[in-house]
């Protein structure tokens, strides 16, 4: 009976701890819903798209007197919406190019699905891409992708499935999942052990993600094979003083993949374009390969 007891208070431990555990995983796969608190100080167009059946909201700026004018698709990162990167749309706006900035699914104004991922952005930043090309005063030909954080992920899943545009730029953009995982534990300052062995799977199986699909996602891979079949340019660019996702996961990814890449001095994971050298570089790359 003895024996009996403690089997039972084992198992009712147990199936609370595990009960605990996806209670974490499935808050933990729900981004901080943040409202868009500011407009585009140019010109603009509220627009909306679907993606994998999900109503998205965006914002398209025009250049005056656009005429099959070059654009560039923004993507914000997890837990942020369209108006936190309006900081990028001024420059390239001024350049004479377009800008399209929207919220990817579960963010900002946009439907909310269950289980958000890394695959999600890769879909909603390919939608925004169709949806840019067919709209009027847009060079369907000429249109690039500039992602930060969460956003850069999802152009690069893209690109490895054959994203039509002419250039990429990601900021402080994560390189393989498990840096994601770890940096979102340590924000709800969550232990990395267990929860980041456990926690990742979870995720995963609500999100539907199989073996597979992580298997396509490694970017090291898409990168590489881009590269070598003279594909779509690509520069990534990422704060030394990113206390978020750190720029380790670069620094030992050019050494292997000589990805066209900047490293900046500013502190924080959303402050890339604060060091003089981001601009310096992004748009003359920009419009290298949408202008000329």
């Amino acid at each position: 009976m003895l024996w009996w007891t403690i089997s039972l208070i084992g198992m009712g431990i147990l199936i609370l701890v595990a009960v605990g555990i996806w209670k974490m995983s499935v808050a933990s796969q729900r981004p901080r819903l943040m409202p868009n608190e500011i407009v585009p100080d140019v010109p603009y167009e509220e627009v909306t798209f679907q993606s994998e059946g999900s109503k998205l909201h965006g914002w398209i700026a025009m250049p005056p007197n656009a005429d099959r004018c070059a654009a560039v698709v923004i993507a914000h990162g997890w837990g942020s919406n369209r108006s936190r990167v309006l900081r990028y749309a001024g420059p390239i706006y001024d350049s004479g190019i377009a800008v399209m900035l929207f919220d990817a699914r579960s963010h900002g104004d946009s439907d909310p699905i269950n289980a958000p991922s890394g695959l999600m952005f890769r879909d909603d930043v390919t939608a925004a891409v169709d949806f840019l090309k067919r709209q009027p005063g847009v060079d369907p030909e000429r249109i690039a992708v500039l992602g930060h954080s969460m956003g850069g992920f999802g152009a690069l899943l893209a690109l490895g499935k054959g994203l039509p545009v002419r250039a990429v730029v990601t900021d402080s953009t994560p390189i393989r999942f498990d840096t994601m995982f770890t940096a979102e534990l340590k924000r709800r300052k969550l232990p990395i052990f267990p929860l980041g062995y456990l926690i990742p799977w979870i995720w995963l199986w609500r999100s539907g993600i199989s073996r597979a699909d992580i298997r396509q996602s490694d970017i090291p891979s898409i990168l590489e094979r881009n590269l070598s079949a003279g594909g779509t340019p690509v520069l990534m660019v990422h704060s030394v003083r990113d206390g978020f996702i750190p720029a380790d996961d670069l620094q030992k990814l050019v050494k292997k993949v000589p990805v066209e890449h900047l490293l900046v001095d500013s502190e924080g994971h959303s402050v890339s374009e604060k060091d003089p050298a981001f601009w310096q570089q992004v748009l003359p790359f920009l419009k290298k390969h949408l202008l000329s």
